[in-house]
């Protein structure tokens, strides 16, 4: 059942409470922030009504992590809680399909970061092979951090987070002094209905909030996981919800609506506006650097916690159950290989198109295990097999994820019918895997 950590030394360290925090605001803010203000502008300031339910239901998800890593304190998250409640292959899809979000994101992460290297470095865009270069370095960079151990990881994901966090706590909080209403413009921009006019903007919103799990499926690294896994995750995404909610608003209120509405570097306008100058868009292309950077940290250690857990029960080739310094290394190589093979491709086959629809099926796969994380929520409290617990916490519990489930729904109802389809085709696929590793125990054991 799930791992914990089991090696030591001077480079495997456990995560205290900060750095766990540090891991989950890392991971659910990457480079997306940067744009969000310019892309639910055109629906007006209602846009803020679906940041505020997606809130809702990350805090509710959150709080159902915490709980389940109380239960099942292990490495592995949503891998772990999916194979105690439903069995083997309900495992292996939440393992197998957490794998797959977390390699192209990474690959997509690192594309994003070469347009804003670019303002940092011209000459980094000034060729194909120049900008894939780059973008493979931004990704190899994370790789060789996490395989120094998990002490090096948790160092640049604290440094990463605060240096993030400061030109984005700027304008979220320094901008507020510098709001004008009248750049607000209308409630309700375009011709749609107010619920349309939510749910439209929330579809661009929903995903946002990927990585609310970063904490529990590294519980094996953190210290004293019953107690810190449902903390950090709780003060993680309320500390990137206070940012992306209070820098939108700031942003809403330093730039005109019509300017916004077009805007390709809405926080560097936004900083413009408060302080004069030009020199906004170095500001926020160095922070979007850090942010991704900091990001792949994290969800490249994430990306080899999950098949870890999976391979020490059997369920994910043994290669993935090796392990140095606190850190799956071969986990980590074949990660992030993979990714650097989607890069390569996406910069040299021109098929941008095809790189867009596999990004666009991980917002899919990413669901998964939210799904069968709070389906297994719910198990354990239906059956019995909760702790005892006073009937009050119960119901709360229950509510809890039940709303956690709906929200789970709804992300991914919010992935459009091509991305599920294209997602159930790639989870599809995985089936054949999981025959194997089946008949390969079945033969281990016979």
């Amino acid at each position: 059942m799930g791992a914990t950590a089991p090696d030591a030394g001077p480079h495997a360290r456990r995560f205290g409470l900060p750095v766990a925090i540090c891991l989950v605001m890392g991971n659910i803010v990457g480079g997306g922030i940067f744009l969000l203000p310019a892309s639910v502008a055109p629906f007006g300031t209602i846009s803020l009504l679906a940041f505020g339910i997606l809130t809702l239901g990350a805090i509710a998800l959150a709080l159902v992590f915490g709980r389940l890593a109380g239960r099942l304190p292990h490495t592995g998250g949503p891998y772990v809680y999916a194979r105690a409640a439903f069995g083997d292959f309900a495992g292996f899809l939440a393992a197998y399909s957490y794998w797959i979000t977390a390699w192209v994101s990474n690959a997509a992460l690192a594309v994003a970061a070469v347009g804003y290297l670019s303002v940092l470095f011209p000459a980094v865009g000034e060729h194909r092979w120049s900008m894939c270069l780059a973008a493979l370095a931004v990704q190899w960079l994370p790789a060789v951090s996490n395989l120094a151990g998990t002490r090096y990881v948790g160092a640049v994901q604290l440094v990463a987070t605060v240096l993030k966090f400061v030109p984005l706590l700027l304008v979220a909080v320094g901008g507020l002094f510098f709001f004008d209403p009248a750049n607000l413009g209308p409630f309700r921009a375009g011709e749609q209905s107010a619920v349309g006019a939510v749910s439209a903007s929330a579809a661009i919103l929903l995903f946002g909030y990927l990585g609310v799990e970063s904490a529990a499926v590294s519980a094996g690294e953190v210290r004293d996981p019953r107690r810190n896994v449902g903390r950090a995750t709780v003060l993680g995404t309320l500390g990137a919800a206070v940012v992306y909610l209070l820098g939108t608003v700031s942003v809403f209120g330093l730039v005109p609506h019509d300017r916004l509405v077009g805007s390709e570097a809405p926080f560097s306008d936004a900083v413009d506006a408060m302080f004069g100058g030009g020199w906004g868009g170095t500001l926020v292309a160095g922070a979007a650097v850090v942010s991704m950077l900091g990001a792949l940290n994290g969800w490249t250690l994430l990306s080899a916690q999950t098949p870890y857990a999976a391979a020490r029960d059997g369920l994910f080739p043994k290669v993935f159950e090796t392990r140095r310094r606190g850190v799956p290394v071969a986990g980590v190589v074949v990660t992030v290989t993979l990714a650097s093979a989607l890069t390569v491709y996406n910069y040299t086959a021109g098929s941008e198109g095809v790189f867009e629809v596999l990004v666009l099926v991980t917002t899919f796969t990413a669901t998964v295990p939210y799904l069968l994380s709070t389906a297994a929520q719910l198990y354990f409290l239906a059956s019995g097999r909760a702790d005892r617990v006073h009937r009050g916490r119960l119901v709360r519990d229950a509510v809890l994820a039940g709303l956690a489930f709906a929200f789970s729904m709804w992300l991914v109802a919010g992935s459009g019918y091509a991305a599920v389809y294209q997602g159930v085709l790639f989870l599809f696929a995985g089936v054949a895997v999981y025959a194997l590793m089946a008949a390969r125990r079945q033969r281990a054991a016979g």
